[in-house]
């Protein structure tokens, strides 16, 4: 099911389902960075290389494979749909659908394993206490079955996994630790006959020894057509999805992250509201106005509930609901710091939560904060998703700057807070940002920085304290990001700068970039951080290129690689004469291939792209999508 919409009111998953985009193998292998870098760092539009799989047949050898597969590990970032694609394969297997030749489904999500982590068991015990509704029954009974075991959530493991020094176990009686129990289970040496299937999160993947998986497949996500799908499926008002659809494809940045299907449906909760209530409300644009508005909507619905409020009231927040959610904010926080996903009670205590006072927020906004039963009716609290924790962590931090309270910003920010004002602050926030090596803070320091904004902090009013958020404090700021800027930087981190100047809806940036579109600039010589983003501003930004000519700019073969994605962006792309590659190929695939691309007219000439460059090029320039019209190449 999707959430509560109202209370008491929940969304069916085979009615809501809309087909995600899986594919065999690794698009870009085990990726450290954050998972809204991947999305925007990378296309997630098909190539010729990969390979569909629906969720069904996820254990189904592909065309050409002659072994067959036993353990499958899919990765994808958090909100992609992992564990909505294991919902649908138990549900199609349940209902008779697909997989018969399947006897029994265990699930042994890693959150709960975690409660567990320091007992004794037996594979049969184990079984037996997780799913105390199943007769398992002895050992031959169960090693008779044809049996699915279903691992989700491989990143929320606090398992060593230690597959080098765990004893060898092949007993499904005999007892030993669970972390020991997994390893064995993994390598094939307990249950060698069951079927297995981990989720995770591309950054944990390498936990599980290559040599342990028959095959990886990637979650990407919904694609153009399948985020429409998405929003037509859950509104059953024509007229409203058409709208949404509408308002989504105006800003670049939000079609963009609409990839993630949890923020598809994000959008769809905050937008059907705004659409349906007052069509006079300026309708957000950015993360940090979506982030609001959703926090503000859901509060409401709270208020709705246990307040006896007859109608949403987004104006103010009840002082009842700053405490509550200031708290949340806190636990968000530091557990952002420590990559924790996932709380336990005693963490809900640290942060003075009241355990009685979360359920009341999990039980009806379990799109802010949701609470779960699991093994042995151990309840455990989570946000719906990370870009929420991210965001509460932001307003948790700005709360604690308006309110000087330094006990709780000292820590962090590893420095004397005396006299520190506000692009103090978000400098020292990015300095942070830019020394981790994942990544995991770089969506907090975007939202803190769209907290600046005095139209947000008036939004906010009742949670936050409005600021020296004047002309001249944000123009200090916007320097010093673009200061940053020209540090020597990975691509991904300049990019997260530009989105903090987005959020500040500061375009100065984007404008000082589009300098390297117009005559004369463009012979200046480009660094690759300057050619992805290029390529990046050009795939967000509204308008679009009548002309790209790939030769006009001063760069090298690593370069043009990176602003080939650019052309989807123009009307007509002139790159003859550029030495490209069968790797540029697959880089100009996704942009033919995808149905948001502008591009009519392409000119290929004096390249040698051999044999394997043009059938990748023909597979594009076969998708039902490709609009192209005129092609200028010698392989015609």
């Amino acid at each position: 099911m999707e959430g509560m919409e109202k209370a008491g009111n929940q969304t069916l998953l085979n009615r809501i389902y809309t087909e995600l985009y899986i594919t065999e193998g690794d698009s870009e292998g085990i990726n450290n960075e954050h998972e809204v870098w991947q999305l925007q760092t990378a296309s997630r539009t098909p190539t010729s290389h990969d390979t569909a799989i629906h969720c069904n047949d996820i254990f189904k050898p592909l065309p050409g494979q002659e072994k067959s597969i036993r353990t499958v590990l899919t990765k994808g970032i958090a909100g992609i749909g992992k564990t909505i694609s294991v919902q649908k394969f138990i549900l199609d297997w349940a209902e008779g659908k697909a997989n018969q030749d399947v006897n029994i489904i265990f699930v042994l999500p890693f959150r709960e394993l975690n409660l567990i982590k320091e007992r004794q068991y037996s594979l049969l015990g184990l079984l037996n206490d997780f799913h105390t509704e199943l007769d398992i029954g002895n050992a031959k009974k169960l090693t008779a079955c044809k049996a699915v075991f279903i691992f989700d959530g491989l990143d929320e493991s606090r398992l060593p996994l230690d597959f080098q020094h765990n004893e060898v176990v092949s007993d499904v009686t005999q007892t030993s630790s669970v972390d020991v129990l997994m390893t064995n289970l993994i390598k094939g040496n307990l249950f060698p006959s069951a079927l297995l299937w981990i989720t995770t999160r591309p950054a944990a993947a390498d936990q599980i020894p290559s040599g342990c998986v028959d095959q990886v497949t990637e979650v990407r996500g919904f694609n153009d057509p399948q985020k429409e799908e998405y929003f037509r499926k859950r509104f059953g008002d024509e007229d409203l999805a058409s709208r949404i659809i509408s308002h989504i494809k105006t800003s670049r940045s939000l079609h963009i992250m609409c990839h993630i299907p949890v923020f598809c449906w994000i959008s769809a909760i905050v937008l059907e509201h705004m659409l349906s209530t007052d069509e006079r409300i300026e309708t957000p644009t950015t993360l940090t106005e979506m982030s609001i508005h959703f926090l503000l909507i859901q509060t409401s619905l709270k208020n709705q509930k246990y307040n006896g409020r007859d109608e949403m009231d987004q104006e103010e927040l009840v002082e009842s609901d700053k405490e509550i959610l200031l708290k949340l904010g806190k636990l968000a926080f530091e557990n952002l710091e420590k990559g924790n996903l996932m709380f336990y009670e005693e963490d809900l205590k640290e942060c003075g939560i009241d355990v009685k006072e979360a359920s009341v927020y999990s039980g009806v906004c379990t799109q802010i904060f949701k609470e779960e039963s699991v093994l042995f009716q151990r309840v455990v609290y989570c946000f719906v998703h990370l870009s929420i924790q991210e965001f509460l962590s932001a307003v948790y931090i700005y709360h604690c700057y308006t309110t000087k309270n330094m006990d709780a910003l000292k820590p962090f920010l590893k420095r004397k807070a005396n006299n520190l004002n506000l692009n103090v602050l978000l400098k020292s926030t990015v300095d942070k940002a830019l020394q981790s090596k994942n990544g995991h803070l770089d969506l907090f320091v975007r939202f803190l920085h769209g907290m600046s904004l005095e139209s947000n902090q008036i939004l906010l009013r009742g949670l936050v304290t409005q600021t020296e958020s004047s002309p001249e404090s944000v123009q200090t700021t916007v320097r010093s990001l673009k200061v940053m800027q020209k540090k020597n930087i990975s691509p991904e981190r300049w990019i997260n700068l530009f989105h903090c100047l987005i959020e500040m809806k500061d375009h100065s940036a984007q404008e000082e970039i589009q300098e390297y579109l117009r005559p004369g600039k463009r012979s200046k010589n480009l660094t690759l951080t300057q050619c992805s983003a290029l390529a990046y501003m050009l795939q967000i930004s509204e308008e679009v290129l009548d002309v790209f000519d790939l030769k006009e700019y001063k760069i090298s073969q690593e370069g043009r690689r990176r602003l080939l994605p650019a052309v989807r962006c123009c009307r007509k792309a002139i790159l003859a004469g550029c030495e490209l590659t069968e790797a540029s190929c697959e880089v100009l695939v996704p942009a033919l291939s995808s149905n948001s691309s502008y591009l009519r007219e392409l000119d290929l000439r004096n390249n040698d792209l051999k044999d394997s460059g043009v059938k990748l090029l023909s597979a594009g320039l076969g998708n039902p999508h490709c609009k192209l019209e005129t092609l200028r190449s010698v392989f015609l």
